[in-house]
C-alpha cells in the first residue's frame, strides 16, 4: 500500500526536479538511480509527507530560445543521421526532440499521427493528478478493483495477475501501477474515475496540446486491433506535453514531482530511450507497445525527459509504427536516435 513516499524515493525525484529547473504500454513489458552529486530539493516533514521547496519548476513565462545558424547546420546533420537510422525500422517512424533550454531541435514526420498504445497513460496520469489538485480526487482515496475491471489476458496487467479476486487500492497506487508498471487495468479504472477518455482529451486541450487524442479504454484496445489508431499523438504534441510537465503547467509542484517519480522509476523501456545512454542517466519516460499481427507491429514507442550531462534537458518522442522489423530492431531504432541526440547536444 502506498501511504507515504519514502525519503529514498523522494530523493530520486528531487534530483530530477533539480535538473529540470536548470539550476536547476503496454502489451510488452527501468528504474533510474539518482545522481549522487545532486543535492535534494524536497525534504521529508515529520509526518513523512514531501514538502517541495519553491522554484523547482522552469518558469512558464520564459521565452523559448532561438537557434544560431551554426546550431541549425549541426541539427541538419543530426536529421540526416536519424534518417539513416530509421531505414532499419521497415515502417513509419516519427521523431521530435528538443533541448528545452536552447531550442535546438530535430524532427522527422513529427506532425503525423501515430498510435500511442500505453504512452497514453502519461496524459491520463496528468489528468488524474490535475483532479487531485482540484480536490475532485484524493491520492489516499480507496478504489475497489473488481475482476470484471480486468483487461484481457493478452494485455499487460500486474494487478490482474497479483490479485485475481480483486483488490482495494488507493488512487496513488493505481497511478503507480498505470504509469510505472504500465498496467492497463489500473489505467481503465483511473479513466473511469476522471470521467472518461473525453475528459483527458479536454484537459490536454486546456494545456494547448491539440494533437493527442485519448479515445478508448485499454479493454477496448484489446478487443479490436484497429482501435489503437484512434488513440494517437504526433511526436510534436508529445514533446509539447513533455515541456508542459517540465514547466509544471496544469499540475501543482507536488503532483508534478509524483508523476516524474513514477516515470523515472518505471521498469519498462530499458532498451529504448535509455538503451544506449550512459548508466545512471536520469530519464522520466513512458513507453507504449502493440502486439505483432501478421508480421506487423503497429506501435513501439517511447517519450520522455532526459537530463543531459551539461545540465540541460532533452524532451524526446520516438514512435515506430506499422513496422515489419523484429522487436529488438524496433527498440534499437529508438535507442540509436536517443543516443544521436545525446551526442549532438549533451556536451
Amino acid at each position: 500500500m502506498i501511504q507515504t513516499i519514502s525519503a529514498k524515493m523522494w530523493f530520486c525525484v528531487a534530483c530530477f526536479l533539480l535538473l529540470t529547473t536548470g539550476c536547476m504500454s503496454t502489451n510488452q513489458s527501468d528504474s533510474v538511480e539518482p545522481n549522487p552529486t545532486i543535492a535534494p530539493t524536497a525534504v521529508i516533514a515529520s509526518n513523512d509527507q514531501p514538502e517541495i521547496t519553491p522554484s523547482l519548476t522552469a518558469s512558464p513565462d520564459e521565452p523559448h530560445p532561438t537557434m544560431s545558424p551554426a546550431a541549425t547546420i549541426a541539427n541538419s546533420e543530426l536529421h540526416d543521421q536519424i534518417e539513416q537510422i530509421v531505414t532499419t525500422a521497415q515502417g513509419r517512424v516519427g521523431v521530435a526532440a528538443t533541448v528545452l533550454e536552447t531550442g535546438d531541435s530535430v524532427t522527422l514526420d513529427s506532425d503525423e499521427r501515430f498510435p500511442m498504445q500505453s504512452v497514453y497513460k502519461f496524459p491520463i496520469g496528468m489528468a488524474v493528478l490535475a483532479q487531485v489538485d482540484q480536490g475532485i480526487l484524493a491520492l489516499d482515496q480507496q478504489v475497489r478493483v473488481e475482476p470484471n475491471d480486468f483487461i484481457s489476458d493478452l494485455q499487460h496487467s500486474p494487478i490482474r495477475d497479483e490479485y485475481p479476486q480483486g483488490v482495494e487500492l488507493s488512487v496513488a497506487e493505481l497511478l503507480r501501477y498505470a504509469v510505472s508498471e504500465s498496467d492497463g487495468t489500473a489505467s481503465d479504472v483511473l479513466l473511469r474515475l476522471v470521467g472518461g477518455p473525453e475528459v483527458v482529451t479536454a484537459y490536454l486541450r486546456d494545456l494547448g496540446v491539440n494533437d493527442i487524442v485519448v479515445a478508448n479504454t485499454e479493454k477496448e484496445l484489446g478487443q479490436d486491433h484497429a482501435i489503437q489508431y484512434q488513440n494517437y499523438a504526433t511526436p510534436d504534441a508529445a514533446v509539447m506535453l513533455l515541456r508542459a510537465l517540465h514547466e509544471g503547467k496544469g499540475l501543482s509542484e507536488t503532483s508534478q514531482a509524483l508523476l516524474l517519480q513514477f516515470m523515472t522509476e518505471t521498469p519498462t523501456g530499458l532498451n529504448r530511450i535509455k538503451g544506449m545512454l550512459p548508466d545512471g542517466t536520469v530519464v522520466a519516460h513512458k513507453t507504449g507497445s502493440s502486439r505483432t499481427v501478421n508480421g506487423v507491429a503497429a506501435a513501439t514507442n517511447d517519450v520522455g525527459l532526459v537530463a543531459l550531462p551539461n545540465g540541460q534537458h532533452l524532451a524526446i518522442a520516438v514512435f515506430v509504427s506499422d513496422s515489419k522489423a523484429d522487436y529488438a530492431t524496433r527498440e534499437k531504432v529508438i535507442a540509436q536516435i536517443a543516443r544521436a541526440t545525446w551526442d549532438a547536444w549533451g556536451e
